[in-house]
């Protein structure tokens, strides 16, 4: 560690670099080697040590599991426990160090407990590689994503409570069972962050100095990305921090009158969410403050006046959310240190990858070899012991929506309830309803597969991170959706963020690869078969029913199906005069409508169809060149168009 963290300030550099200059910072071998880092136990439940052989009884979520020391194998056993006592829990697991005795005796005596029954499998196999660090334990992850088969998108409110329909994973149990078994999981990995050994990997030093002042009087975590209190790496960070410091802890947001294209859709789902956000710090007596205006502005005064001694923001790799975290840097006091934490993302940015990689292909292996590190369950942010001398404003939340100077005409969706009770409800809902049939039926607008997460995720009030946590509980029952949903979640939404961090221009044509620009180039002036203009777009009025039905519910319910964004963005590319003027077509109409708008995976998006990022070289066409194409008479050989259209008429919105 840095020798100038010895003393009483140890916790608050990162043992990766400063980030002075925030793009391409490497992490060196010797940082991550000084780092102590979560390990895994043979069978699954993480650990934080070296197990001893045989390890002692520990729970863990899924069946129970005990391994023999059959030179060809494995002999798996269960517990099947009484709905009342321990659904779905497992009750002890042994390593691989013991012997069948352990397994018999386990079974022997765990089978008196009333209403237990165990069962023994018959089936002896080797386990593949990827299996050995955990069952279930997956690689990848998610890209956004829609609609049910019969057109209605699943209700973001928290469905209520259902009587559990049986003993195992999370997807068959009632309602409420996953807000309280991610509780339970959280108190299992540690009491509280003081006690967890928090991967400082994912944490850099954005301020000169490291060390907090021997006077400093409170931590203040910025929140800016990650609105959500638990299941935050930043959050969590904060804490430890103040924990460590015996300090009180603070959370602050600031909120800016208008920001990009986003309009009163996106600022009413991110008020209720923060709503929710300062009500549950309120519960832990940590003061959430609402910062009105932008935060090199607000946030270095209230840093000063409060006697902040060190302050904690998390991360996004946009122009614009990385212009604040400088600014804020160049006028926060010297003396006060400011450190990031990537909360969003299961391997950090910087961590994953020092480059813009070329595809999935090249950073799949490098996100996927860091998973057994850093896809890890999360302990709690718990009520904090140290009181502040000075407590936050209440907070007018009525004036605040009022005051906003946003675009008011895109009103807001009702089938999506913002907050982090309402992400986890969709998520229980997808594991539980659609999971079994994404692997097959997610390119389907007609079916009901998708997780329709996207929201919550973009604006951090559920985590990547848990959904992948509860996702790969049921690998070996849906293997084929689990994985495709991970290689979504985790591979395509992590190159995202690499795609926005390393590329200044990720949402200019200049920011594509070298054959794209000269392919569009050549073509730029090819004849259009059909020239529209961005309000005949906007409306929905052009010769493609298809394309009007996806644009008509983008408008109404603030949400396109994925399959068909790649459709409506490529046609876009194929009804304007340029591919400049098509790319800022799209992304205007994408960050303006889309509850998900203004996020690293809508540009990349854009950016896939109409400039080839992430793509290769397709036989060459008029207007597209060498970009890939698309058409309708493909869309017709996937899926019912009819039915879609018909869902999605004109007609049915002239009300």
């Amino acid at each position: 560690m840095h020798p100038s963290l010895e003393g009483k300030a140890s916790e608050i550099l990162a043992p990766s670099l400063p980030a002075t200059c925030f793009r391409q910072q490497r992490v060196t071998s010797e940082a991550r080697e000084r780092t102590n880092v979560a390990t895994f136990h043979p069978l699954g439940g993480d650990s934080f040590t070296k197990p001893p052989p045989p390890p002692p009884p520990r729970c863990v979520s899924g069946a129970w599991r005990a391994s023999g020391g059959s030179p060809r194998g494995e002999l798996g056993a269960r517990l099947l426990l009484p709905s009342n006592l321990l659904p779905g829990r497992v009750i002890a697991c042994v390593s691989h160090h013991s012997g069948p005795a352990w397994v018999s005796w386990l079974v022997r005596n765990l089978s008196a407990v009333p209403g237990a029954r165990p069962a023994m499998s018959q089936k002896r196999r080797k386990r593949k590689p990827a299996e050995s660090m955990q069952e279930g334990a997956e690689e990848g992850a998610l890209f956004p994503d829609g609609l049910e088969s019969n057109g209605r998108l699943a209700s973001g409110a928290p469905p209520a409570a259902k009587k559990a329909a049986g003993e195992g994973d999370v997807g068959s149990r009632g309602s409420a069972a996953l807000a309280e078994a991610v509780k339970q999981a959280r108190l299992d990995a540690a009491p509280s962050v003081a006690e967890f050994k928090y991967n400082k990997k994912r944490v850099r030093l954005i301020s000169q100095d490291p060390d907090l002042k021997e006077d400093a009087r409170g931590i203040l975590y910025w929140m800016s990305r990650d609105q959500r209190v638990q299941d935050n790496w930043a959050f969590l960070y904060a804490q430890r921090l103040a924990l460590k410091q015996k300090l009180p802890l603070h959370v602050c947001f600031c909120l800016v009158p208008k920001f990009l294209e986003a309009t009163i859709r996106h600022f009413g789902f991110l008020i209720r969410g923060l709503k929710e956000v300062a009500e549950e710090c309120k519960e832990l007596s940590i003061p959430f403050h609402l910062l009105i205006g932008f935060a090199k502005d607000v946030l270095p005064p209230f840093v000063t006046t409060h006697g902040i001694g060190g302050v904690v923001t998390d991360f996004a790799p946009l122009r614009v959310p990385m212009q604040w975290v400088q600014d804020v840097q160049a006028r926060l006091p010297p003396d006060v240190p400011f450190v990031q934490v990537d909360a969003h993302n299961i391997v950090p940015c910087w961590v994953a990858s020092d480059k813009q990689e070329y595809g999935a292909r090249t950073i799949r292996r490098k996100i996927h070899d860091r998973l057994a590190e850093f896809l890890t369950e999360f302990p709690p942010v718990v009520r904090h012991p140290y009181p502040t001398e000075f407590q936050a404003e209440p907070v007018d939340w009525d004036a605040c929506y009022a005051s906003l100077q946003v675009d008011r005409s895109v009103k807001e969706v009702t089938w999506a309830q913002p907050g982090t009770a309402a992400g986890l409800a969709v998520l229980e809902e997808f594991i539980k309803d659609r999971l079994k049939f994404f692997g097959t039926d997610r390119n389907n607008p007609n079916r009901a597969a998708l997780s329709n997460l996207s929201p919550w995720f973009h604006f951090g009030q559920i985590s990547v991170q848990r959904a992948i946590l509860e996702v790969r509980k049921l690998r070996s029952r849906y293997k084929e959706s689990a994985e495709a949903f991970i290689e979504e979640a985790v591979v395509r939404r992590e190159l995202a963020d690499n795609f926005c961090y390393y590329n200044p221009n990720y949402d200019k044509v200049e920011g594509a690869y070298d054959w794209a620009k000269t392919t569009l180039k050549l073509h730029a002036k090819d004849k259009r078969s059909h020239l529209y203009k961005l309000e005949q777009l906007e409306a929905g009025k052009t010769h493609d029913p298809l394309w009007n039905a996806a644009q008509l519910q983008m408008v109404h319910e603030g949400k396109m199906h994925g399959f068909l964004r790649m459709y409506w963005a490529k046609k876009i590319l194929e009804w304007t005069t340029s591919p400049e003027e098509a790319l800022k077509f799209s992304i205007y109409l994408n960050d303006r409508y889309e509850l998900d708008g203004r996020d690293p995976n809508g540009y990349v998006g854009c950016m896939w169809s109409i400039c080839g990022i992430h793509d290769q070289g397709w036989p060459e066409r008029a207007v597209f060149g060498k970009i890939r194409y698309m058409n309708y008479a493909g869309c017709k050989r996937k899926f019912d168009v009819d039915q879609f259209e018909r869902k999605y008429s004109p007609q049915k919105f002239c009300k």
